[in-house]
């Protein structure tokens, strides 16, 4: 009797972008004591993935991709949109049956969480699944391979959610805490974050 191979998940973990709207490099923010990218990658149960990539323009997230044990690719044109990130990353590891898409930006998001959404994908494995809370979803999200060309020909701006509205009935959900989805884009974002958690 032969015995079903377990299938094989990456994890991407975007950290490109240029961050117009924050005005400067986001990831190097600190929350609470560490950068919003240290907080990205310790959110990341590597023990779950069979590869860990960054996609990243920024030589000192490579560096700290390393410090990790995960690997990176530079993306040398940011400015080409998130598209850009996914298709580096998504080709980097189109060998693997699924991959995790994770923003660098949630200071909030647990292990935990990331974990539960692993789980539910093996579960699950011929569906998308995503983090959510109350039904609005967010980051970060599993694409089994058969997505793999179509996420690799998004341009621009567009992400994973132009996938997701096309296969919708493919989607299930992971409830996590409000929080954790929160994402940072802006200085006042970063800021109001910041007095919430001091206010409690």
């Amino acid at each position: 009797m032969e015995i079903s191979k377990q299938p094989k998940l990456g994890c991407l973990v975007m950290a490109a972008g240029n961050a117009a709207r924050f005005g400067e490099n986001k990831l190097a923010a600190v929350y609470d004591g560490k950068t919003l990218i240290q907080r990205a990658l310790e959110a990341v149960p590597k023990d779950m993935f069979e590869k860990v990539t960054i996609v990243t323009q920024y030589s000192e997230i490579e560096a700290l991709a390393a410090q990790f044990g995960f690997s990176a690719i530079h993306n040398a044109h940011p400015d080409w949109g998130i598209s850009h990130t996914i298709k580096l990353g998504t080709e980097g590891m189109k060998d693997l049956d699924a991959i995790l898409y994770m923003v660098s930006d949630q200071p909030l998001l647990h292990e935990a969480s990331v974990r539960s959404v692993v789980e539910t994908w093996k579960q699950n494995p011929q569906a998308i699944v995503g983090a959510a809370h109350n039904g609005k979803r967010g980051n970060p999200c599993i694409f089994p391979r058969e997505f793999f060309e179509e996420l690799m020909s998004l341009r621009e701006d567009h992400g994973g959610n132009t996938v997701i509205r096309r296969h919708s009935e493919r989607l299930r959900l992971v409830e996590i805490e409000k929080n954790e989805l929160t994402d940072i884009d802006t200085p006042k974002a970063l800021d109001d974050l910041l007095d919430e958690e001091s206010s409690r």
